[in-house]
């Protein structure tokens, strides 16, 4: 076995050198309490970083620690360069002393939460702006978030020369914008019009990523009705408070009686005017009174006449409130520009005795001013021409066709209907565009058409998930690359999965056209597309502008656009076609090359590891790997953040993280539909720690669980993660139900479980979570230390009476999807950061022989360290973090990340079988830097990669097809590398 240069960092003693030296591979899991002694409780949920960071998730690249062999102005990085690197940066360590009293190899402070550098911005900046009004540039725009895979509702960007307002920020804003490059960090407000996982999922991120821009990081005033408290005290679990000291809300609790119809006005400056109507459901759920006692369902929906025959007289008091749920409660936006003043005319003036000078120029403000030649008051009617209204837009979100019954009769919005009938023509504010968030089920309906015709001559702009835009990819970049490596390698980057137009039409949910609204010859309806833009001022171009919009891209011209580019690539697809359908004639520790326009590519196989007994008989029904999000961080043009979906196709399927925009991930690899049966299908969600590129996801993938299994009976998903998590999913939980149960990863290591499987030491003062990890060395914490008693504080997870019955379901769930195991490990990043391993059930073959089942091991975040190196012994599959290219060691030890090198050696170490790489950073726009004499077993990972196992064979083979395909683009984006958490505002 060859020797370990990045472990001997770890195991600095004579004893683990011998050990990491050694041929065999010890089963026994490695201790790592002797060499970490923790002393401090975990105060702080989020990323600690080097000075100038906050946040590991929505992060940047800290600039005290210097990139070895980094030139100014260089560019590109090769595998050789990183090599000679590695050589110096070896030869310095060893003869550096610091290098040797910190030879444990990771951030023990940060590990320990105690790194003294990374408190928390007491007060981030708040951008403060000098306004404007005159001659200003005004728009508002489709930000199209989720109109392709219709797991979110679009934003809207109204946009000034000196201010920002952003409607609603899903998950995917940031990547969307990060696209079409348009400036997040300029934004000044943020506006939610519902407070649910579809509209602010997104925000957690933005948020992260705000705070970690410049030298103080900055804040944003986020506004939402009442029930944004619920999102807030839920994201305090991983957001310092300063990111979140500006948010605010308005309106009546919602849980308060009756209805209102309140005019709230959170903005009102020289610019624009922003008031909120509040709309509420009609017919609103059961109140928490009528739950007590009925066996009713909570989710069934009943008229206040028919829940009075439901009701007992006694109960149903005249004074009775019937409280709505939160997230129950929608938003109308209504955005008013001033009146533009009039053209001044110097004759009149000159008339009415005034000079040129101040005095005109106060006229024009609107001030009166006395003549200088005229014993008279100028008033600014005596010299202006006739002033134009300003423009209004209003942004609608109507959720359902009980919020519409509200909606048709809400007063407010009255002086903004044409209706002459309702008031006189002088008292009517003329709307010039309507931007729809509303569904299509209720917008069809003719209800709202009929609401919409009172406005008169106004454009609608209908946003709310139409059918046209499925076709249409927003993220283009990433589609681009996805149809190029399609191109390459279809078994192992399969085409995405949306269907064809007609197709869609064929579902019974898909939206009607807009050539199909019933509505008077003078209203114009458009369908929303991307970057779509109502311009308002100058006043000369007010109305739509659709040059913003993307073209779209075909797939034939992205091929031909490839093969221009790289002609051989037709014989390499050529060729991997044949090494996928011939693979098993290909003898093991053979070496084939192919030459192509004098271009060779050899395939690193003269050490060809033999076929693992699990692979047997495999059929590609069996297991599907499909990584979602390979990226670290936050969301890229090319990488969203880390998710790994694991089929195991007609026993349904698990999620190992579950990061911001994992839903539309699992939507454009397996279509809407698809992804709605993938996600019916899960057995549980697995988290491996409490940063935000980890998480953010999981509330949006249980909401839509949780809709579509509402008629079904069904239980609550099994969610795994870390203590921090449960604090997030209950807070959480207090806005929108999640229909899901707790299980800390404490009660799913080696241990518990043995403990769980026997019946014994059921404990209820913690002992199973806390004494039991310690006698065997699998518990990170030392005992005795502070973090030990940090666990055993009352409400700890490790409370067994709670976890035995919720251990006994996992068991359940996991042996009806054909699995043994899934077991826990803690690892080297934060306080409760976590691997895990997933073992499949033995099966037995048509002659009867047993064959062991496969095992895949996923690293989380985390430096190479002992318990993973045990838990990946003869792994299937080990899919491990590597975020950094093989010359940044020092900065993966500052973030208690691995380097590709390091990735691969402890793969090496436990005799893993293959080795996927996953979590790159994202200074590392499409392929990372690697060195190929390592990657005979290896593979990099791409978002929308799909491992078969019945195709790990093959899979290391790809690698060198794939440097072909990226020769031009193996580089460093030195752009993103310095503003990596301002990616968004590029």
């Amino acid at each position: 076995m060859p020797q370990i240069s990045s472990l001997r960092l770890l195991f600095s003693s004579a004893n683990h050198h011998a050990l990491l030296t050694s041929p065999l591979i010890p089963k026994p899991p490695l201790s790592l309490s002797h060499l970490f002694k923790i002393k401090h409780p975990f105060l702080r949920t989020y990323t600690h970083k080097p000075r100038r960071l906050l946040f590991a998730a929505y992060s940047r690249k800290p600039k005290n620690i210097e990139r070895p062999g980094s030139l100014s102005g260089s560019r590109r990085r090769s595998s050789s360069s990183s090599k000679t690197e590695n050589k110096g940066k070896s030869a310095m360590e060893e003869s550096s002393s610091s290098a040797i009293a910190e030879s444990v190899g990771f951030n023990k402070r940060r590990a320990e939460g105690k790194d003294k550098n990374d408190g928390p911005r007491k007060n981030l900046q708040l951008k403060v702006r000098k306004l404007n009004p005159v001659n200003t540039i005004s728009y508002v725009q489709i930000l199209g978030t989720g109109m392709d895979t219709q797991d979110t509702t679009p934003s809207v960007l109204l946009f000034f020369d000196k201010q920002r307002f952003i409607f609603n920020a899903g998950e995917g804003l940031q990547r969307f914008c990060t696209e079409h490059k348009i400036k997040l960090s300029k934004i000044d407000h943020i506006f939610l019009s519902r407070v649910c996982s579809e509209t602010a999922g997104g925000l957690p991120g933005l948020l992260l990523t705000l705070a970690g821009m410049g030298e103080e990081g900055m804040s944003v005033n986020v506004w939402g009705p009442s029930d944004l408290k619920y999102l807030v005290n839920a994201m305090k679990s991983f957001i310092p408070n300063a990111a979140m000291v500006h948010a605010r809300s308005f309106g009546p609790p919602v849980d308060s009686s009756g209805a209102t119809d309140e005019l709230f006005v959170p903005i009102n400056d020289e610019v624009v005017k922003i008031s909120a109507v509040l709309l509420r459901p009609r017919y609103s759920k059961v109140s928490k009174t009528t739950k007590e006692g009925s066996s009713e369902l909570d989710d069934s929906l009943v008229g206040v006449n028919h829940l009075e025959k439901k009701i007992s007289a006694e109960r149903m008091q005249s004074t009775a409130e019937f409280a709505l749920k939160p997230g129950d409660l929608a938003v109308v936006y209504i955005c008013e520009l001033p009146e533009i003043k009039g053209k001044f005319d110097p004759k009149k003036a000159a008339a009415l005795g005034l000079r040129p000078g101040p005095k005109c120029r106060e006229l024009q403000l609107g001030n009166s001013v006395q003549s200088d030649h005229q014993d008279i008051m100028v008033h600014p009617g005596d010299v202006l021409g006739p002033s134009v209204p300003g423009p209004i837009v209003l942004v609608v979100d109507c959720p359902t066709p009980s919020h519409m019954q509200e909606l048709s009769s809400i007063h407010s919005l009255t002086p903004y209907y044409s209706d002459p009938s309702e008031q006189s023509k002088e008292m009517c504010k003329k709307v010039d565009c309507v931007i729809h968030l509303s569904p299509a089920s209720v917008t069809c309906t003719t209800e709202y058409q009929q609401w919409m015709s009172r406005f008169g001559e106004v454009q609608h702009v209908m946003a709310g998930h139409q059918l046209k835009n499925v076709e249409i990819p927003i993220l283009k970049s990433s589609a681009r690359i996805a149809t190029r490596l399609n191109y390459l390698c279809p078994q192992f980057f399969p085409s995405p999965g949306f269907w064809s137009l007609p197709q869609l039409k064929s579902l019974p949910s898909v939206s009607r056209g807009p050539s199909e609204f019933s509505l008077p010859a003078s209203c114009q309806v458009i369908t929303a597309e991307n970057l779509l833009k109502f311009h308002l001022r100058p006043y000369a171009q007010l109305g739509l502008d659709r040059s913003g919009i993307p073209e779209v891209t075909s797939r034939p011209k992205i091929i031909e656009d490839l093969i221009t580019e790289i002609p051989e690539i037709v014989d390499a697809s050529e060729h991997i076609t044949q090494l996928l359908h011939h693979g098993n004639n290909i003898a093991n520790g053979g070496s084939m090359t192919l030459q192509a326009n004098n271009v060779v590519i050899e395939e690193p196989w003269l050490h060809e590891t033999a076929l693992p007994s699990c692979l047997e008989g495999i059929t590609r029904e069996d297991m599907e790997i499909v990584l979602l999000g390979t990226g670290s961080s936050q969301p890229s043009k090319y990488r969203n953040v880390t998710s790994i979906f694991i089929n195991l196709f007609s026993k349904g399927s698990i999620l190992l993280d579950c990061g911001e925009g994992t839903l539309g991930q699992l939507k454009r690899r397996f279509g809407i539909e698809g992804a709605d049966e993938a996600v019916k299908g899960l057995r549980c969600i697995w988290i491996s720690h409490i940063h935000a590129d980890h998480h953010t996801g999981i509330a949006r993938i249980l909401a839509l669980r949780r809709d579509l299994l509402n008629e079904t009976p069904h239980e609550p998903l099994v969610v795994v993660g870390p203590r921090q998590l449960k604090i997030f999913l209950d807070a959480y939980q207090k806005l929108e139900d999640l229909d899901m149960q707790f299980l800390d990863c404490r009660q799913t290591t080696e241990a518990s479980l043995k403990t769980f499987e026997s019946g014994e030491n059921k404990d209820v003062n913690g002992s199973v979570g806390v004494q039991n990890d310690q006698k065997d060395g699998s518990n990170l914490f030392a005992k005795g230390s502070h973090m030990e008693s940090y666990w055993k504080r009352p409400g700890s997870p490790a409370d067994a009476s709670a976890a035995f019955p919720l251990l006994a379901m996992l068991k359940r769930v996991l042996r009806e999807a054909g699995l043994e195991a899934l077991i826990s490990f803690p690892v080297i990043h934060c306080p409760q950061a976590y691997g895990v391993v997933l073992k499949a059930a033995d099966r037995t073959n048509s002659t009867g022989k047993k064959i062991p089942g496969w095992k895949i091991v996923y690293s989380g975040d985390t430096r190479p360290c002992p318990e993973l190196v045990a838990a990946s012994h003869g792994a299937t599959v080990l899919i491990h973090e590597a975020t950094f290219e093989d010359g940044m060691v020092e900065e993966a030890i500052a973030r208690n990340h691995s380097t590709t090198q390091e990735a691969i050696e402890v793969g090496d170490a436990a005799g893993a079988y293959r080795i996927i790489l996953t979590h790159f950073s994202q200074r590392y726009p499409k392929i990372p830097v690697f060195d190929e004499t390592h990657m005979h077993k290896t593979s990099i990972a791409f978002d929308m990669m799909s491992v078969n196992l019945a195709d790990l064979p093959m899979l290391p083979r790809v690698l060198p097809y794939l440097k072909l395909l990226f020769r031009d683009e193996m580089i460093v984006d030195e752009s993103d590398d310095v503003n990596v958490a301002t990616a968004a505002a590029i």
